[in-house]
């Protein structure tokens, strides 16, 4: 069929392409421009340089080919002398391009084929683009789609103007679809791919919950009620923590609804996932009280720098149990909730804990000082739990204890520092004979506990430690099918050293190792500062 048959054609077959793909009608014609142009390079050689171009408005087709102008020609496919050139055109110079105007072609079999493959590759790609230009912004949102097919345990779902998956890992337990369902779900990721779907959904994801709550509580479509933070095991139980912007609100009860229908409704949609709503605290204690429940709380101890705390518990009625939750699911929800650590005691094993502490600082007074059990028992039941902590400690608050006058005080703090000069001498000796550089000692945070580490940890120059990861220094927990945990263990491990810390003495040993500057260091925290400082 003659290519300039019905020039009308193409233009009806443009403007039917791109309304049915939702691109632009210039993208298609371009596509077909070149589709043409690559059947007819087939027809006049692969190095001729061929151009087509469609009329957008008359459907006209024009063939050309394009010769650069040389002074001497090495390829006739493409290039053409200054002479042949100006015969044609008096003004070219070398370097010029001379369009010459090709016959119309007729397409035989292959070349129609060829040149379909050719328009239904760049339609592709531009329908891609759209799809990834329109959704790139919607990251965040719910949508509603139908299941399309379903391949390999993964859906991939139609939502009119693009095509998602939600992988089998981001499906509720036990959750089936099939063909033509209509489905839910979060739109967590957008990638551009050049194959295979580029918009991931998720059912299993905390923010899922948090839109679904916005979507059927109006006082958090309002912003009167605030999602603060959230936390599943999907399919089975999730914490979400709320708070009032408005005193005369209750967040809680707003989020449960009249006869918890607004609760319900979620619970349904998630398949039956039990939702404990619990009002959130900037006090943290309160917070991981709150975020315990139904188990009640005896005392709690925080250890801010680790970000870790200690909830104790009553003995009676099985608190212990309501506090940890069925396979450890209750206080695993909290501890993801609030961020924060916790670790679950019940009134006896704390006491039993404490009295061991007690006995334990003892012995340490008694051994290091060489002193006797009375006064190893004063200073242990003064709080006093190292050696190093008498050695700082202000004269006149020791000799302030019961028992004790200023020349004991003194001789205590000169023990405790002979006790530490003498330890710190062996650590030193240690640190040599582990082949521990010197160097290491001056990054900042490094102590010389820690240097003997290191060295038994094979890390012995400040290149080493540059090329460590937080987790080589302070380890790191694995979780498992059922919730169970597995801790591993990090180089600095028992020294009480927490991620921020870890990570700043690595950051510190990048600069100086040369890797990093100090000004590549203050960036993320001026960004920091930055975001903090924009309106919510």
């Amino acid at each position: 069929m003659a290519v300039s048959a019905n020039r009308l054609e193409l233009l009806q077959i443009a403007d039917a392409v791109a309304r049915e793909k939702s691109i632009d009608r210039g993208i298609v014609i371009a596509a077909m421009e070149d589709a043409i142009a690559k059947a007819a390079r087939a027809r006049y050689g692969s190095e001729t340089d061929v151009h087509a171009e469609i009329d957008p408005k008359k459907g006209e087709l024009r063939l050309s080919r394009h010769m650069l102008v040389v002074d001497k020609v090495e390829n006739h496919s493409n290039q053409i002398s200054l002479v042949d050139a100006q015969r044609a055109n008096p003004g070219a110079q070398v370097g010029d391009t001379i369009a010459d105007t090709l016959p119309p072609l007729e397409y035989g079999r292959i070349a129609a084929q060829s040149a379909k493959q050719v328009i239904v590759q760049k339609v592709r790609e531009a329908e891609r683009d759209r799809q990834y230009q329109e959704f790139k912004d919607r990251i965040g949102d719910i949508v509603n789609g139908v299941v399309k097919r379903v391949e390999y345990g993964s859906v991939i779902v139609d939502l009119g103007r693009g095509e998602a998956i939600i992988r089998r890992d981001e499906m509720l337990p036990r959750e089936v679809f099939r063909n033509g369902d209509r489905v839910r779900a979060y739109i967590f990721d957008v990638r551009r791919e050049t194959r295979g779907p580029q918009i991931f959904l998720s059912r299993t994801h905390p923010q899922f919950m948090a839109k679904l709550f916005a979507q059927e509580v109006p006082e958090i479509y309002d912003g009167i009620v605030e999602i603060k933070a959230v936390a599943r095991d999907p399919g089975s139980r999730a914490k979400i923590g709320v708070i009032s912007r408005d005193s005369s609100v209750d967040p809680v009860g707003a989020c449960v609804g009249m006869r918890g229908s607004r609760v319900q409704a979620v619970v349904n949609e998630l398949q039956g996932e039990k939702i404990d709503i619990i009002p959130w605290s900037p006090d943290i204690a309160t917070f991981v009280v709150n975020a315990l429940a139904p188990a009640e709380v005896s005392k709690v101890v925080i250890d801010e720098d680790r970000e870790r705390i200690e909830v104790v518990v009553p003995d009676t009625n099985n608190q212990l149990s309501l506090a940890i939750g069925r396979r450890g699911q209750n206080v695993r929800l909290a501890s993801q909730l609030t961020g924060w650590d916790i670790d679950i005691l019940t009134e006896q094993e704390e006491s039993e804990r404490r009295q061991a502490d007690f006995e334990n600082s003892t012995r340490v007074f008694m051994e290091s000082l060489n002193v006797d059990e009375v006064v190893g028992q004063l200073l242990a039941s003064e709080g006093f739990t190292s050696v190093e902590e008498l050695a700082m400690v202000d004269l006149k608050e020791l000799a302030g204890i019961e028992g004790f006058d200023e020349e004991t005080a003194q001789e205590l703090q000169s023990r405790a520092r002979e006790y530490l000069d003498q330890q710190e001498a062996e650590i030193e000796a240690r640190r040599k004979e582990l082949g521990v550089e010197d160097a290491v000692k001056d990054v900042p945070g490094v102590t010389s506990k820690m240097l003997v580490k290191f060295g038994e940890n094979d890390i012995k120059t400040v290149e080493d430690l540059a090329g460590c990861a937080t987790d080589d220094l302070v380890g790191w927990t694995e979780r498992k099918e059922g919730g169970e945990q597995t801790k591993f263990a990090g180089a600095l491990d028992g020294l009480g050293v927490s991620r921020d810390d870890a990570e700043a003495m690595i950051m510190q040993a990048r600069v100086k190792a040369g890797w990093i500057t100090e000004a590549d260091l203050a960036k993320p925290a001026e960004e920091a500062e930055a975001a903090e400082d924009q309106p919510a």
